[in-house]
């Protein structure tokens, strides 16, 4: 799990970056609230430090990360030791799964949907966000992964490629929608989200199992 060692090793630094872009975060987040449905019993994979999980008032997570689930624990979030690949839960348990800037570091993302599509009730959702890799942002992480200690291990994935992986999970009914249309160093305040993909860089794929 080459994908965990960096945010073990700079926790703060990773929880710092929401601050540094606070425009950028809150649009994401505004993109992420207009797809997820009221009053769900819900849970987010890799969530981290807790920066979405809170917000969105999702209380429960799946995070392999120590350092990242005391950050989490702080935010009063309930934490489950795992991986995306192995959920340690029943079939057929939550209505609502998110996984937020997640999907790049997980080691099989085929196997983590396929967890995911298992442990939702029928006819829940996932709510999937992510950076397009050919988005501009996208394009920017991809060139400068070597120099970022937390993209180094990082697999981007474009928009088409998440749907296949997807359908082959056997999720159906996608909605898109779509933040941060201008350059990361030039966003200065919070940026709507549109409906469909291809021109933001920050993409949210609502599946439903």
């Amino acid at each position: 799990m080459l994908g965990i060692e960096p945010f073990d090793k700079y926790p703060y630094k990773y929880d710092r970056w929401f601050i540094k872009n606070k425009f950028t975060y809150q649009s994401e987040l505004l993109a992420l609230k207009a797809q997820i449905p009221h009053n769900r019993h819900s849970i987010e994979i890799g969530v981290g430090s807790g920066r979405f999980a809170r917000p969105l008032d999702i209380k429960l997570g799946v995070e392999p990360s120590i350092k990242m689930q005391m950050l989490s624990k702080k935010r009063k979030i309930d934490l489950v030791n795992s991986v995306a690949e192995k959920l340690p839960f029943k079939s057929s348990v939550f209505e609502l799964v998110l996984i937020v800037t997640t999907i790049c570091f997980v080691d099989n993302i085929e196997l983590s949907f396929k967890e995911t599509f298992r442990v939702l009730k029928k006819d829940g959702f996932l709510i999937v966000g992510f950076i397009d890799r050919n988005s501009s942002i996208g394009k920017l992480y991809e060139q400068s992964k070597q120099s970022n200690v937390f993209y180094k291990f990082a697999n981007f994935y474009s928009v088409n490629e998440v749907i296949i992986l997807l359908e082959d999970a056997g999720f159906k009914d996608f909605i898109f929608s779509q933040t941060l249309f201008q350059p990361l160093n030039t966003i200065k305040k919070i940026e709507p989200y549109r409906k469909g993909y291809g021109k933001g860089s920050f993409v949210v794929i609502k599946a439903k199992k």
